[in-house]
């Protein structure tokens, strides 16, 4: 995220004048707030089917499913006829320019998602769709498309066919979670993983303006992970997000899911355990734990594993549903937070069935590290009721937001720490499936929330996509 500016306006202007005297009050710095402004429609008939607990077009872990360029905000989805889709509308605007590209969902996988990515150094939108564990779709728009929007007309025509290599460049036939970053350069990269799940490694690509490039992979699949139930010899890292602070450096926390149900008290659970936590500062190429010592190389045989010292910020063994690819941001002054969620050991030390134990005993919780340097996780004092992931985001004040299953909105105050948790919406009125995407982009450039939401339908009958606006402190 961006530097946010932390002075109100009122206060600049004080500033401007004349010399404040001994006893002048400040305008305060605002706590969190939600002021839903508007609501658009996507599609009134947008393709729904539930699988692993979700849906293709609200998966969270999309980045992007929804963003912000230039005073413009693009969408991608699968319509009723599983076409992929994408849109765009002016800022402000409620009506949206659909483009149907030439690509129908190939298989009813809720892995399956559309992710965009912005590569300012060309003016290009990115888009990679409809993979897990196998091959992936790609496609680009045409050059300055992104930078000339309001001139250039919104047709099929500004992209170019769907691919199923990067340019040429194929990758993996084990593809999966696309992410796109867009580095402070202006450059673009692709975070992906190689392999399957309880076994798989996370790798990335890099887009020159020119050509792609794989840098190769950065995590261990291998090492023993050892229980009090019993050991496992191979996992894969599950990602939190990816993403770069105001000082360039690339955030990462994640979580471990081993191969073996022999590391959990109950075959009914989920083998996810810990919160760990990396960061690179030469965009991705190695990477360091929170103390600073190097832990792996990317493209090398010295990655990021399991067995490394350092890497946990967080310790949950795998007994308590800990869920993966919760939710990360950064603050204003480059420190990382987190989002993350399991069933506590208030309500049991054994979970048996996870959709079902976190859905009734479900909490999630903000992971931060604090400006002393250490750790601090508080609880979000409002039951999950879904075994599904919840959103952060942070605003020019870095106040915290969840965004929870069914669109629901609490928020905590920097001034408290982020102690003070609040229900701010409760989703009344969206009627929504369960996690939803937010617009992690547009919140630094205007300061709205944008939540991309499909409403609950059953079976396989298409329901609406729509997109929700909420006006936080400016």
């Amino acid at each position: 995220m961006r530097r946010r500016t932390v002075l109100t306006t009122a206060l600049l202007g004080a500033v401007a004048g004349p010399a404040l005297t001994a006893g002048t009050a400040r305008a305060a710095v605002p706590g969190p707030s939600a002021t839903q402004t508007g609501t658009s429609q996507l599609d009134a008939q947008a393709l729904y089917f539930v699988s692993y607990d979700g849906l293709v077009n609200n998966n969270s872990f999309q980045k992007n499913g929804l963003l912000t360029y230039r005073g413009y905000q693009y969408a991608a989805w699968y319509t009723a006829d599983r076409s992929a889709v994408v849109a765009r509308r002016a800022l402000g605007a409620t009506t949206w320019s659909k483009v149907t590209l030439a690509h129908k969902l190939k298989s009813s996988d809720s892995h399956n998602v559309i992710s965009m990515g912005v590569s300012r150094t060309d003016g290009r939108l990115h888009l990679n769709m409809d993979s897990h564990s196998d091959g992936f779709f790609y496609v680009k728009s045409v050059a300055g498309l992104l930078d000339n929007a309001a001139s250039t007309a919104w047709t099929s025509a500004v992209f170019g066919s769907v691919q199923t290599s990067l340019d040429g460049l194929p990758l993996t036939t084990q593809f999966t979670y696309p992410q796109f970053i867009a580095t402070p350069a202006g450059g673009l990269q692709l975070s992906y993983r190689v392999g399957v799940s309880g076994n798989g490694r996370n790798a990335l690509a890099e887009y020159s303006g020119s050509a792609w490039t794989a840098l190769g992979e950065w995590s261990a699949s291998t090492g023993t992970y050892t229980s009090t139930h019993g050991s496992s010899t191979a996992r894969n890292m599950y990602l939190h997000g990816i993403d770069y602070d105001v000082n360039g450096r690339l955030h990462s926390f994640f979580t471990w899911r081993e191969q073996s149900a022999a590391v959990m008290c109950n075959a009914g659970g989920i083998t996810n355990h810990d919160t760990g936590y990396v960061y690179s500062t030469d965009r991705g190429r190695s990477w360091r734990n929170d103390a600073g010592t190097l832990v792996g190389t990317t493209g090398s045989s010295d990655t990021v594993a399991v067995t490394d010292a350092g890497l946990v910020v967080d310790s949950l063994d795998p007994d308590h549903s800990l869920m993966n690819q919760e939710s990360q941001a950064t603050d204003s002054a480059g420190l990382p937070h987190a989002i993350i969620s399991y069933v506590p050991g208030r309500f049991g030390q054994c979970t048996t069935n996870y959709v079902t134990d976190r859905t009734a005993n479900g909490r999630a919780f903000h992971l931060r590290k604090n400006a002393s340097g250490g750790w601090t996780k508080t609880e979000i004092p409002i039951a999950l009721n879904s075994s599904q992931r919840t959103r952060l985001v942070l605003d020019r004040y870095d106040n915290a937001y969840a965004i929870m299953p069914f669109g629901r909105i609490a928020g905590a105050s920097k001034s408290s720490g982020h102690t003070d948790w609040k229900l701010l919406f409760d989703g009344s009125g969206l009627n929504a499936f369960g996690e939803v995407v937010i617009d992690e982009t547009r919140v630094p450039q205007d300061g709205i929330l944008s939540v991309m939401y499909q409403e609950r339908s059953s079976g396989t009958t298409p329901s609406a996509l729509r997109v929700v606006d909420f006006r936080l402190p400016s």
